[in-house]
């Protein structure tokens, strides 16, 4: 199996080699060649698996420059019942909201109480068996940009992880407070945490020009160092993240949700596209599913985009109550497009450009044909991501975070648009006490406290939902990291936190 760039398909690589290298030096996205089937055979012999050993049977298919023994080194080490309390990581519950029954997939129950656990805690292992096999004796040096989950994910998974360093940038205004504490308090030896003084995109697009800049590669080679990611641009970011809608699928044979071989829809709240690409990629490998339905909050870009083939990031940016999805250039819709226009990397490279001088490209008809296909593209504003939190905890007792309630607010409006009955996954991202102030609002749960950690303690008194270990031990944690800096002056900053002077 060969990874080629998005935007030159004469580049192929090795997988230990995409996953060291994270971005394509033409600026592209490593994707897969092709992709490998999963056989009814194997799909039904998934039914009896474990997680982890179902995370084998496909991960195997992608990473085939490794061994079945470095594989299943990566997996045990990763999803261990210490890290994610289970031995499934990743269970489904099931609600009805307004008369649908709706699994939601919790994929919150690591670490971090984020989804980004699922990848980042993998991750780590990839990529040191990777350096081996394609780095040439280097240190990586993982840059990441953070809209606010990815951060704290990656942070956690890097620590003191041999031969890495980690620097992660968050936008000064844009994280919740307890996300906020969850990086700024990080332990590790090799980390490193800086605000900036702007959004999400601005950090985005600073990470992906530092990656790229010859001057700065060269910089860090005379170091013995190389950039990596751990965002999802990163292939070992993606990977894990198809094992759990495959899982999903079947336990919900396994619970009598779905008969087997029948489809199932599937709606993710989505910034980046990452996680929602994951899932088409599910599909491509054979995974029977009927639609995918993209839920945005007032960030709208992806849904005007999947109903007009237009994307314009030329509009107002919301800072929400969903912060991880307060993204304007949502970087992983580069791999779809590359995939749905038949591999044209000239036409990929072409609406990248377009985006980068225009901000704006139109898809071609072929394009937007087969996006709508599949795709279904709704948004929540504020106001609903709301108020659905407060319906779904009245009638189910079930409390969710800002980010799934817009995939539910979403998935509740398609429903009663389309009529569509087919079983329907959500992907649920976060622990509501991850963004406890909001949550607190939207139960109308009375004065909110001053500090994050009363909330927490609050929202527990109010719902009786159990708080995640990993949060409240962060109580009284003092912050290491304080430092800001403007997005042009980000290269400086990575260069300083690696002690090098330019």
């Amino acid at each position: 199996m060969h990874y080629n760039s998005t935007q030159d398909k004469s580049k192929a690589v090795l997988s230990a080699q995409a996953i060291a290298q994270g971005i394509s030096q033409d600026g592209g996205l490593f994707v897969p060649e092709s992709f490998p089937q999963i056989s009814e055979g194997e799909l039904k012999s998934m039914l009896l698996m474990s997680y982890r050993d179902r995370a084998k049977l496909i991960m195997a298919k992608y990473l085939t420059d490794f061994t079945a023994e470095e594989i299943a080194d990566c997996v045990d080490s990763a999803y261990t019942v210490e890290k994610f309390g289970s031995d499934h990581p990743a269970p489904i519950a099931t609600v009805t909201f307004n008369g649908a029954q709706l699994n939601l997939l919790e994929l919150w129950h690591g670490p971090t109480c984020a989804f980004k656990d699922m990848a980042l805690q993998i991750l780590p292992h990839f990529l040191t068996k990777s350096l081996k096999k394609a780095g040439g004796g280097r240190d990586a040096v993982i840059l990441v940009a953070t809209s606010g989950d990815t951060g704290k994910a990656a942070l956690e998974g890097f620590r003191d992880v041999d031969h890495t360093k980690i620097i992660v940038f968050y936008p000064q205004n844009g994280v919740s407070a307890m996300q906020k504490h969850q990086m700024t308090t990080q332990e590790g030896e090799n980390v490193y945490v800086c605000a900036i003084r702007g959004n999400f995109d601005d950090a985005q697009t600073a990470v992906k020009k530092i990656f790229t800049d010859p001057a700065t590669q060269e910089i860090l080679a005379q170091h013995n160092m190389m950039f990596s990611s751990a965002n999802s641009i990163n292939w070992g970011r993606l990977l894990p993240q198809i094992v759990y809608y495959v899982s999903a699928y079947c336990d919900m044979v396994n619970m009598g949700r779905v008969a087997f071989g029948d489809k199932i829809n599937i709606t993710v709240p989505t910034g980046n596209f990452g996680n929602i690409l994951a899932a088409y990629y599910a599909y491509e490998m054979g995974l029977p599913v009927k639609r995918f339905i993209c839920a945005s909050n007032s960030n709208n870009v992806l849904t005007d985009f999947i109903r007009t083939g237009v994307y314009n990031k030329n509009r107002d940016f919301y800072t929400t109550v969903s912060p991880s999805m307060d993204i304007l250039v949502s970087s992983n819709l580069e791999r779809l497009l590359y995939c749905l226009s038949g591999n044209n990397d000239a036409e990929t490279k072409g609406y990248m450009d377009l985006l980068k001088t225009e901000g704006m490209y139109t898809v071609s008809a072929k394009i937007k044909d087969k996006l709508q296909s599949m795709f279904r593209g709704g948004y929540a504003d504020e106001d609903a991501t709301m108020r659905t939190i407060h319906d779904l905890y009245e009638q189910q007792g079930y409390l969710c975070d800002t980010h799934t309630a817009v995939a539910v607010s979403v998935c509740d409006a398609y429903i009663r648009e389309t009529g569509d009955k087919t079983p329907v996954v959500i992907a649920s991202t976060a622990s509501p006490y991850k963004f406890s102030r909001a949550v607190l609002t939207a139960l109308d749960a009375g004065k909110l406290p001053e500090s994050e950690f009363d909330m927490v303690e609050r929202l527990h008194d109010f719902t009786g939902a159990e708080v995640p270990a990993p949060l409240a031990s962060l109580r009284g944690k003092k912050a290491r990291f304080a430092d800001v800096t403007d997005k042009e002056d980000m290269q400086g900053a990575v260069l300083g936190a690696l002690g090098i002077d330019k």
